[in-house]
């Protein structure tokens, strides 16, 4: 495993938006069979309860424009000594260029400025945490914003519900920067690419690419559940084994790698699979449960890659001191840990997303993009 020390990066503050719209568990009591003491049963076992959803105009790249103009605003940051921009999504705005690359422009940060994405899962942003310190650790960059979010929720069917009540949409923006101060932090990664297929969206690359056949041909499992390759896909049980096998062993591996005991640590803020497996995690890293929440799960459901980043909202309300362990785990497979010290850390809590009347809709897109083809053909005609 990769393991990493910085010690002259702070984490110096946080803001997540969520859109306006969620489903309550609660009121999807048809899907238990009507049954309450079913429906009960699932909440308390697994942790459902609300999951916010985007519309069809809303992307990732749109929630975290909004948390970082919000950020950026709140925390009185200078734009133009921003140098690093990286945009963690698996929901990118567009096959090219890199959504980075647009959002540097619309928040007109400075050209001296670097802006890449990255493309990663439920471990993408304790790894973007690692890559943003690594960058100011090398002194490549004084002043980093990660933009974190992932609109899951639009890659399943309503009715499949073995993902549909997992997902949640948000995203994030996080501001880190080089202090002259002693302030290390610490990180564990591994990989597993031969279980790349236990999680995973079949189409939409260039080894299945998008047409209609793939759009609109379903599959129906013998649950009943209804898929498409342009969905989310889990094989449930070797995702929970992988888990239960790597987490808790990267866990400890990141506090011995500190040297801090587990009562130094003031929270283990660990990816909201569900409820289920943050506690199997906690059982078996023997980490305490009243330091380590699953209820960011049921307030906002599973968000992603920005998994992390809404417990550190959601928690750091309630306490802004010591140091944090943030720990992810899934798709890859991937898992990573970081212990990072939230000390006088900006947390903005949460927004709403404000900007959907500001959008285009998939139609005008496509009219926009259809009128440069048409103009673009009349030029070389001329």
């Amino acid at each position: 495993m990769v393991e990493s020390v910085f010690k002259h990066v702070r984490f110096a503050g946080i803001k997540t938006v969520i859109p306006k719209d969620f489903i309550n568990i609660d009121d999807e009591i048809k899907y238990f069979g009507n049954n309450p003491k079913k429906l009960a049963r699932a909440k308390k076992m697994i942790g459902f309860g609300k999951r916010y959803l985007t519309n069809e105009n809303t992307t990732a790249a749109d929630l975290c424009f909004e948390a970082a103009t919000l950020l950026i605003t709140e925390m009185n940051v200078n734009k133009e000594e921003i140098d690093g921009l990286i945009f963690l999504s698996q929901c990118r705005n567009y096959y090219s260029p890199a959504s980075a690359n647009i959002l540097q422009g619309d928040l007109e940060l400075s050209q001296n400025c670097a802006a890449f994405d990255i493309s990663q899962g439920c471990s993408g942003y304790v790894y973007a945490l690692w890559l943003a310190s690594s960058m100011i650790a090398s002194g490549a960059c004084k002043k980093i914003i990660l933009l974190s979010g992932d609109t899951m929720s639009k890659h399943s069917y309503n009715d499949n519900r073995l993902v549909a009540p997992i997902f949640g949409d948000s995203g994030s923006a996080t501001f880190l920067e080089y202090t002259d101060e002693e302030n290390p932090s610490y990180f564990v990664l591994g990989s597993d690419g031969t279980g790349w297929d236990k999680i995973v969206i079949p189409a939409g690359g260039e080894k299945i690419p998008d047409d209609d056949e793939i759009t609109k041909t379903d599959i129906i499992d013998e649950a009943g559940n209804r898929w498409n390759l342009r969905h989310l896909i889990m094989q449930g049980v070797d995702v929970f084994n992988f888990t239960i096998d790597k987490a808790p062993d990267n866990i400890n591996r990141c506090i011995t790698l500190s040297g801090l005991a587990k009562d130094d640590i003031s929270m283990f803020a660990l990816h909201q699979a569900n409820k289920q497996i943050v506690d199997a995690v906690a059982n078996k890293a023997e980490i305490p449960l009243d330091k380590t929440p699953s209820d960011t799960f049921s307030e906002y459901g599973n968000t992603t890659c920005n998994s992390v980043a809404t417990v550190l909202t959601h928690h750091l309300l309630k306490q802004t001191e010591g140091m944090v362990l943030t720990c992810g785990y899934g798709m890859g497979l991937s898992w990573a840990s970081g212990i990072i010290n939230m000390k006088d850390v900006y947390n903005g809590g949460f927004s709403y997303f404000s900007g959907t009347d500001k959008l285009l809709t998939k139609q005008q897109l496509k009219d926009y993009w259809k009128n440069q083809f048409v103009h673009k053909g009349e030029k070389e005609n001329d």
